[in-house]
């Protein structure tokens, strides 16, 4: 398969003994003697600084994501075409992406790095990624037929085992046994917080909601990892290049999930048939949560990514108390303090690895 190409390639190239990350993390300094440190101390704070906003606004967007999702519904049901939503999220990051690039070009120039150019190697590894995305994002929509916004954001937390696992196995990355701790304690906070004392059933959520989310935590945890390794192989290559191709077999993947699923509807009712002004914050937040997952797996990594969307966890059951009547029950509480003591022990386990 392209990702085991993928990992002997980036074994192959770093054979110094340090990846990537640590390599960016290090600063570049001179011998004392010479013109003291070239920049190192400023280029980490500015690091540090991107990292940090693009955590924190991937952990807002995707905080109101499940919200638009469920408040986009009419009676319990979607009243437009999701496969023409997921299109437009796609296109809409496809043109972030260029227009991101047309800046770069304009104050830079085009260079190797930063043109649209590619080879057949470079993008043929992109259409997998895609196609998981695809079926991964169709899903968040039914998934909502059996669990809330709060539940759903507590079930993404599944993405947590299956990152974890496929870490090492595709980018051949040790997780220190604190971090496999961290990312148990995640799960049963989870778990805690879908208790259901209230009712006969143990959890909330039924089987099949339990199942689909099984189904996306696999899909997303592989899309994820595979996309970071794609991204992180060639480190110099501009994201927002890495971005286009990948957003571009999203387009054409999507438009084949319209011609499949809704083609009839689209042409009897239009292609914008029951959008309103929510659908409308739905698919910039869509689009918008793209480009900051793939500026954390620049910049981070895909486990940063998932401990944001934990986060979120916490922020989507506050709004949707205000929104939808949710209860905060006590199991609620306790499953997110233990969300939280596990986030702490993820970083102190990812300092002592």
């Amino acid at each position: 398969m392209e990702y085991r190409k993928i990992k002997d390639e980036d074994k192959d190239e770093g054979a110094a003994g340090d990846d990537i990350e640590s390599l960016r993390n290090k600063s570049l300094t001179v011998p004392r003697g010479n013109v003291a440190t070239i920049g190192g101390g400023s280029n980490d704070r500015s690091k540090w600084k991107c990292k940090t906003i693009v955590t924190f606004a991937l952990t807002i967007l995707t905080s109101s994501q499940a919200i638009l999702i469920v408040w986009s519904k009419r009676a319990d049901k979607y009243e437009y075409s999701v496969t023409t939503a997921n299109f437009l999220v796609e296109t809409l990051k496809c043109l972030l992406s260029l227009a991101a690039l047309a800046r770069i070009w304009k104050n830079e120039g085009v260079t190797v790095d930063n043109r649209l150019s590619t080879t057949l190697d470079e993008v043929s590894v992109y259409p997998i990624p895609a196609a998981l995305y695809l079926v991964k994002n169709l899903l968040q929509y039914y998934i909502f037929a059996y669990v809330d916004a709060p539940g759903y954001q507590i079930l993404k937390n599944l993405n947590i085992i299956s990152t974890g696992v496929l870490y090492q196995m595709i980018l051949k990355r040790k997780l220190s046994e604190i971090q496999w701790a961290a990312f148990i304690l995640l799960c049963a906070g989870c778990t805690t917080a879908q208790l259901n004392p209230s009712s006969d059933h143990v959890l909330q959520t039924p089987y099949q909601g339990w199942i689909m989310a099984i189904v996306m935590a696999l899909l997303s945890g592989f899309a994820g990892v595979y996309t970071e390794a794609i991204i992180k192989k060639r480190p110099s290559r501009n994201i927002n290049v890495q971005n286009f191709w990948l957003y571009v077999f999203g387009m054409v993947f999507n438009a084949g999930a319209i011609l499949i699923q809704d083609f009839d509807a689209v042409m009897n009712k239009g292609f914008f048939h029951g959008y309103s002004l929510i659908t409308v914050l739905m698919i910039l937040n869509h689009a918008l949560s793209g480009i900051a997952v793939s500026m954390v797996m620049k910049y981070a990594d895909n486990i940063v990514k998932v401990y944001a969307t934990s986060v979120a966890m916490l922020l989507t059951a506050v709004v949707s108390v205000f929104l939808f009547g949710f209860h905060l029950s006590l199991a609620f509480f306790l499953g997110s303090t233990v969300v939280s003591v596990s986030v702490y022990l993820h970083s102190i386990g990812k300092l002592t690895r």
